[in-house]
């Protein structure tokens, strides 16, 4: 063509180019091609009018997903959509390859996209040359979908700020995979760098703090929230002078900026560089895109569970009091362990309170303290501020001096208080432990609202359940009252005191629960290590059994309960006996085992308690027939007490020896003057019977008149009956 000759007609440069023409129009659903369109596509060359469903059948399913979805993204950006695209025979064997190029448009009233393409041949190249990392070659489309899904998995599962940014360095982009990463957030007004992959310590320096308003990619693209594409280093120097000297030393040849927007705001963006250019194609820009909405949804997520956690924690360092570093003659150790999940504080709390003329928090000073440990229904922001506001009460009312009782009924009035209003909207309850002790007798007295009973571990490991008097859960009844009961822990012994949490974590109920947390009980001090590790050991111990690994063994049959907070106090007294912290060179007393329990006229129903105890303090008594012979006659001596006396019964269980060898001795002291006699009782008698049974089955017994009443005790000797007679007996037998 000479100059001055008119050009010629498009057709006419198409044809030549061997480029077809083609129109859609999605609300008529009709595709129209011209000859050479219709050729590319494996038809006659003739211009023709095909259906949706006709033209979807000589393209590859894959690629016409890849069309329908570039062509929204095309028309939201203002870009061309290019996509290739591979023709099949009738039988779904590939062809040709063919590039489609079109300016896709949105018609508002019909709600329809429409465009106008061209269609030309491609010639695939071969895997491993330079020409290969172009944009969508193979089966790149493919493995895109796999890629996205795998990254959006890793993304989701990232559950901090640096797991997110360990996953995006790691993300492996099938045909442009970035070579450097960072990503920017908003502060202020500046734009701060938290994270970098793929360059030198040092190199993010002139980038850390940057003005939004400076001249730079990513503080365009805060300011804009549209994305920016560089394809060449020139291309950059060119719009952006101020900094492409900054960016000219990393030797990087290609960038993309992309927003990092939630929720209608972007609060930063990220960096992708490439080593190679990277023509940033449609398809590209439409992985780059979706990666930054997965990496700004999974950065939002990390922040604002890193922030709840580091508030949570706060919470908790505030809330949970610090123990009195040195006690004379005793040992305290506590653990809180929040459920993992949401708010790392719940309504489980523990306290330990310096008394009037007592332990002072700074000094080694021995005297009164009182444990507190509790639980306020819930697990939400409420329960934790009803939490907080419980235990400065109960601080309050025993730095006042009132005794376990009192300071009881007062908080259950305080918490009844806060929780009642008027519409009765959202009451709470709460369980608690009030525990006063005194460090140079280790005498206990305690009150409960509705919380777990104290459990003593003994000097040798036996573990038995402390019955204690106990009222409503706190905040149920302003009027309620909370009778306290008096034990003395003796030396070497430990008492521990927990949240139902620690019960039944792992689908355990009340039942099951305990039988797992006696068991690490009596197992702890096995081993050396475990007996040098102490109280702290212990502690660790207990909660390793229902959170570690080993609980996974253990689950209980409610399998599908929910998690509870955990709160766990343990209180040690050392002393003669060998206990958790003493010297295992340590001598150990004569006497292994003892309990001591008080029957008040008006709590008949303690015996069954006491039969319990009993039974707990010779769990590995044998024979077993004696353990039922000991049950009954505690039983006999203490309703004897309740019945012909106007006197409270202390029972006193001590055992001695060593194992199979051992000696117990039971004594029930009271304060009446009249002393037993032994009766003939008929038949149809129903009293009288009392001595006549500890004659026949104890193996040694007798009264003892004191100053003010008396005391009835018996004694019993491990298999001495057996020993002596040289055969198994079906139940005792009489001297």
């Amino acid at each position: 063509m000479r100059t001055g000759e008119p050009l010629p007609s498009v057709g006419d440069v198409l044809v030549s180019l061997a480029t077809g023409l083609w129109q859609w129009d999605t609300a008529t659903e009709l595709v129209t091609v011209d000859a050479q369109a219709a050729r590319l596509l494996g038809l006659p060359a003739r211009s023709t009018i095909l259906t949706e469903s006709q033209a979807r059948a000589r393209m590859h399913p894959s690629d016409w997903n890849e069309i329908t979805g570039v062509i929204p993204l095309a028309v939201a950006r203002g870009t061309l959509a290019e996509v290739r695209i591979r023709v099949v025979d009738a039988d779904g064997r590939t062809v040709r390859v063919v590039r489609s190029r079109s300016k896709p448009a949105f018609d508002r009233e019909r709600r329809a996209y429409e465009l106008i393409g061209t269609l030309q041949e491609v010639i695939e190249p071969a895997p491993g040359t330079s020409s290969a990392r172009s944009a969508i070659t193979g089966d790149w489309r493919r493995s895109r979908e796999a890629f996205l899904l795998d990254a959006g998995r890793a993304l989701a599962e990232a559950r901090s700020t640096a797991e997110v940014l360990r996953v995006a360095a790691t993300l492996s982009m099938p045909g442009f995979s970035p070579d450097g990463l960072a990503v920017f957030q908003v502060e202020g007004d500046r734009l701060t760098i938290i994270g970098h992959h793929g360059y030198q310590p040092g190199d993010d320096g002139p980038f850390a703090q940057m003005p939004l308003s400076t001249d730079y990619p990513a503080a365009e693209v805060v300011r804009t929230g549209q994305a920016v594409y560089l394809s060449a280093p020139g291309e950059y120097r060119d719009r952006y002078p101020a900094t492409w000297p900054l960016a000219e030393p990393l030797g990087r040849r290609s960038w993309a900026f992309l927003p990092l927007t939630l929720g209608g705001q972007t609060r930063g963006a990220w960096m992708a560089a490439f080593n190679d250019r990277v023509a940033f194609t449609p398809d590209e820009r439409a992985v780059l895109t979706t990666v930054a909405r997965m990496l700004a949804q999974a950065l939002t997520r990390a922040g604002d569970a890193e922030t709840q956690r580091e508030l949570s924690e706060g919470l908790q360092r505030s809330m949970m009091p610090s123990l009195i570093p040195e006690i004379p003659g005793m040992g305290v150790a506590a653990r809180y362990i929040p459920t993992g999940g949401g708010l790392q504080v719940g309504g489980d709390w523990y306290d330990m309170i310096p008394l009037p003329g007592g332990v002072s928090p700074d000094t080694a000073q021995g005297g009164r303290f009182a444990l507190v440990i509790g639980d306020v229904q819930g697990h939400d922001v409420r329960a934790a501020g009803l939490m907080g506001q419980l235990r400065i009460a109960l601080r309050a009312y025993a730095a006042e001096g009132h005794r376990p009782d009192a300071v009881l009924s007062r908080a259950s009035r305080f918490l009844h208080g806060i929780t009642h209003d008027e519409q009765l909207t959202d009451l709470r309850f709460a369980t608690c432990l009030y525990a006063e002790a005194d460090p140079a007798t280790g005498r206990l007295e305690v009150a409960r609202a509705g919380h777990p009973e104290p459990v003593i571990r003994l000097a040798d490991g036996t573990v038995v359940l402390r019955p204690a008097a106990g009222g409503l859960p706190l905040g149920v009844d302003p009027d309620g009252d909370y009778p306290t009961t008096r034990f003395t822990l003796e030396p070497g012994e430990t008492m521990v005191l927990c949240t139902d949490g620690l019960i039944e974590t792992g689908g355990h109920d009340m039942e099951s629960g305990w039988r797992r947390v006696r068991a690490i009980l009596e197992r702890y001090g096995d081993q050396e290590a475990e007996r040098e590790n102490g109280l702290e050991g212990l502690a660790d111990a207990l909660v390793q059994g229902v959170h570690g690994p080993s609980s996974h063994h253990t689950t209980g049959p409610l399998t599908d309960r929910r998690e509870d907070d955990i709160a766990l106090l343990l209180l040690f007294r050392s002393g003669a006996s060998r206990g958790l912290s003493d010297s295992p060179a340590a001598p150990a007393r004569t006497r292994v085992r003892s309990t001591l329990l008080s029957v008040a006229q008006d709590e008949p129903e303690r015996i069954a308690e006491t039969r319990q105890q009993l039974r707990e303090l010779l769990h590995d008594w044998t024979p077993a027939d004696q353990v039922d012979a000991a049950v009954l006659l505690v039983s006999e001596m203490l309703t004897n007490v309740l019945v012909h006396t106007d006197a409270d019964a202390l029972l006193l269980a001590e055992i001695f020896g060593e194992h199979g060898e051992r000696r117990l001795r039971v004594q029930v002291t009271d304060g009446g003057d009249d002393l037993p006699h032994r009766r003939r009782p008929g038949e149809l008698a129903s009293s009288g019977r009392g001595l006549v049974l500890i004659e026949l089955l104890a193996d040694a017994w007798g009264v003892e008149p004191r100053g003010e009443g008396k005391s009835i005790w018996f004694e019993l000797h491990e298999r001495a009956r057996e020993q002596r007679d040289g055969v198994d007996q079906c139940g005792p037998v009489p001297d």
